[in-house]
């Protein structure tokens, strides 16, 4: 059967709750919603004003880990300032998961026997993936599968991630770095190992806005090089993620050749099959227009 996916080229707070409600998915408990703060500097971070509609209707807490490459959110003091100044402390309760440390959960994979994460998903019963969709500078492009390994690993197990296993110290890591297709494939292990976690109580969204090159872990992003195309949802990320790809590859936007380019830099789309391969999800989707 195939997973659904639903879209809806409106992107707005509104449209945000409507395509959630369309998922059919009643996430109880205490939520968090996992997206990416944005590294201060940057400006195509999903905006306070576009998620709070969705963060108040579910009570969430807005989640996040510290980074292990420098910047301004690798310290959790530095972090906390960077989720103030962006305004998320003032739609919501926000979380940082590792600022007091990390746990270990099972992976299993061909490049990792486990993923480090912040210590505060045990705190948590269900999660909503927010992930902005974008173009990265070494994955080729971030979704919810970069959203669930790399954004809910601590800053040791951003390291393992990048390394494919190598090591866990952030210092380390551009010494480490592993080949491409091994570090893509961590980032689906990791991102399955979340899954195994809380099974089920997973939801998906990628929002296809601000559309750059370039990460929102980056300081000094690229402008944006295509149009907004729309949000996307499922219970399935493999999909999600696809469907966004596919959103790219067809488009007729003037921009749409320089977004491609980086993600064929880095051979960004093998994380999906290699992802489905290992049962995060399926390619096959069909695409329900709200």
């Amino acid at each position: 059967m195939k997973s659904k996916v639903y879209f809806t080229k409106d992107i707005s707070a509104a449209s945000l709750v409507k395509i959630y409600d369309a998922l059919g998915v009643k996430l109880k408990g205490k939520i968090g919603v996992k997206i990416s703060t944005g590294e201060p500097g940057g400006h195509n971070y999903l905006k306070p004003e576009l998620i709070k509609d969705l963060v108040k209707k579910l009570d969430a807490t807005i989640v996040e880990c510290c980074t292990a490459y420098g910047g301004k959110r690798q310290d959790p003091k530095d972090h906390w300032h960077a989720i103030k100044d962006h305004g998320f402390l003032d739609i919501a309760k926000c979380d940082i998961l590792d600022e007091f440390g990390e746990m270990e959960i099972p992976c299993g994979g061909k490049h990792l026997d486990v993923d480090i994460v912040g210590e505060h998903m045990n705190n948590y019963d269900a999660f909503v993936n927010l992930a902005h969709f974008k173009g990265h500078a070494m994955g080729g492009f971030g979704g919810v599968i970069k959203n669930q390994s790399i954004g809910f690993a601590s800053t040791a197990g951003k390291a393992y991630i990048h390394t494919a296993g190598k090591t866990r110290e952030a210092s380390k890591l551009w010494t480490c770095i592993a080949k491409q297709n091994d570090f893509l494939e961590s980032m689906a292990e990791a991102a399955k190992a979340v899954s195994e976690f809380r099974k089920g109580k997973i939801v998906y969204i990628d929002v296809m806005n601000n559309l750059s090159v370039d990460c929102d872990c980056d300081s000094s992003p690229e402008d944006p090089c295509m149009q907004d195309i729309g949000i996307l949802a499922s219970t399935d990320p493999v999909a999600v993620d696809q469907a966004c790809i596919d959103k790219i590859w067809s488009s007729t936007d003037r921009g749409r050749d320089h977004f491609i380019a980086r993600v064929e830099r880095q051979n960004g789309r093998h994380i999906l099959p290699y992802a489905e391969s290992i049962g995060l999800g399926s390619r096959d989707y069909e695409l329900i227009e709200i």
